[in-house]
């Protein structure tokens, strides 16, 4: 078992793990969906926990709340746990009018307004987009599963409480699907040290037509997303 200043590992982690930032959502992940569920973490309550689904060994942690955030345990799990694919099932807030609560969003690619890419030392834009194989997978096995998401690129912003709602409509005026928070660390971690990602949201809100759902509901009611993330899981 390793340890690392944010993962203190006390069971198997798999090659495949399922990101929500809640850690609550992570908990109801492991009791609702995998069989002879460990949990491996706990430091900071950021609850993870490996199982099994349909046989296959996968994990499930929480990250928390935004690109710093995401990028510090997708940065350890790729790096010193040996993680291979990473799923983040998440929550965001549609910027498109004709997007309707619980919808499920494919981020393709991730827009951002953060300094995250800045680390890297490029002398140009680098395009935060996911993984072929994971989108490609989980795009199947929603037409095996009855469901239609939407595909294109999201907003990773840093601001939840933003100054002016203009800055994301404007967005939404370059074909933005939805705004969130964590994608791009993911998107970006994921390109230099060789992994795979995706990020499959859920519609909790809609900024245009004011719809939203409750923070409980947000926790435990996305489950059309938890099982598409995990069949998409086990095919890789």
């Amino acid at each position: 078992m390793k340890n690392t200043p944010h993962i203190n590992q006390t069971a198997p982690i798999a090659e495949t793990i399922l990101l929500p930032g809640d850690p609550l959502r992570a908990k109801f992940i492991a009791d609702n969906f995998l069989s002879d569920a460990q949990q491996f973490n706990a430091v900071r309550n950021i609850l993870g926990f490996t199982g099994k689904y349909n046989g296959k060994e996968v994990s499930v942690m929480a990250t928390g709340m935004g690109n710093p955030s995401i990028g510090i345990y997708s940065y350890e799990l790729i790096n010193f746990f040996g993680v291979k694919n990473l799923i983040r099932v998440g929550s965001c807030g549609a910027i498109q009018k004709d997007i309707k609560l619980y919808d499920i969003i494919f981020a393709m690619g991730s827009c951002y307004d953060s300094h995250f890419a800045d680390q890297f030392k490029l002398s140009g834009n680098m395009s935060p987009i996911a993984s072929w194989k994971l989108l490609n997978t989980a795009y199947k096995t929603a037409e095996n599963l009855g469901i239609t998401p939407h595909v294109g690129n999201v907003l990773a912003t840093d601001v939840f409480y933003g100054e002016d709602i203009q800055d994301t409509f404007n967005w939404a005026k370059m074909g933005v699907l939805a705004a969130e928070m964590e994608s791009t660390a993911l998107y970006l971690n994921a390109a230099r040290y060789n992994a795979n990602a995706l990020c499959i949201l859920t519609v909790s809100d809609n900024m245009v037509t004011k719809e939203e759902t409750t923070a409980e509901e947000r926790q435990t009611a996305f489950t059309t997303m938890m099982k598409l993330a995990l069949e998409t899981a086990i095919q890789l």
